[in-house]
């Protein structure tokens, strides 16, 4: 986990055009709320907000008129096209407080020679330390044969975290690629014209 600092500006004006210029400006309109506070609407610094949400589960640390409150990303909106940051919605934490996230899955090691794997679930729901949350949990399928399957449950999570997926939820299946006849058909036509080329080439040099 990053830990991300911020400087933030109050915002007093709200709508669609005060967000245009916000903006315009390189500011990210973005709003801080949780443990019974009201919500308080900001302007972040652009560039750093884009650089810090590329952190998964980082914690910010938002100075806000010389105080300073520790939050964490909850919801991002981005323009479909042109995926600029359009608002943040930022979870205010304390420390030694527990929260609820999803952390991505990443996948390390070869399974068994022949075999494929596909990940069927690609986050898991973990609850950790606010100031400590994982950025990834990893999970390795090196040498497992066809028909294995590794579930929620089979990950040894990151210290200090609680499964919060159903343990018998499968992450990881390996298995043995499918041959359709598609693919045999393709083969043989490959093979046919590599026959076809050989005996011409033969004929060319007799």
């Amino acid at each position: 986990m990053s830990d991300v600092k911020l400087a933030a500006t109050a915002r007093t004006e709200f709508g669609k055009g005060a967000a245009r210029r916000l903006r315009r400006a390189r500011q990210v309109p973005a709003v801080l709320y949780g443990h019974g506070t009201q919500p308080m609407h900001v302007a972040l610094p652009g560039h750093e907000t884009m650089l810090a949400l590329k952190h998964t589960n980082a914690l910010f640390e938002i100075d806000l008129d010389g105080d300073t409150t520790l939050a964490i990303v909850k919801d991002v909106q981005r323009d479909v096209v042109r995926q600029v940051i359009e608002h943040v919605d930022l979870l205010i934490v304390r420390r030694g407080e527990m929260v609820s996230v999803d952390v991505p899955v990443v996948v390390t090691g070869e399974s068994a020679p022949g075999t494929i794997h596909v990940v069927e679930t690609q986050t898991l729901s973990l609850e950790a330390d606010a100031t400590k949350l994982p950025s990834s949990v990893e999970i390795s399928i090196e040498g497992l044969a066809a028909g294995a399957a590794v579930t929620a449950g089979d990950v040894i999570l990151p210290e200090g975290s609680t499964l919060m997926s159903d343990a018998e939820q499968v992450i990881v299946v390996v298995s043995e690629p499918q041959v359709t006849a598609d693919d045999i058909a393709a083969d043989a036509a490959v093979a046919d014209l590599a026959a076809e080329q050989s005996a011409a080439s033969g004929a060319a040099n007799a």
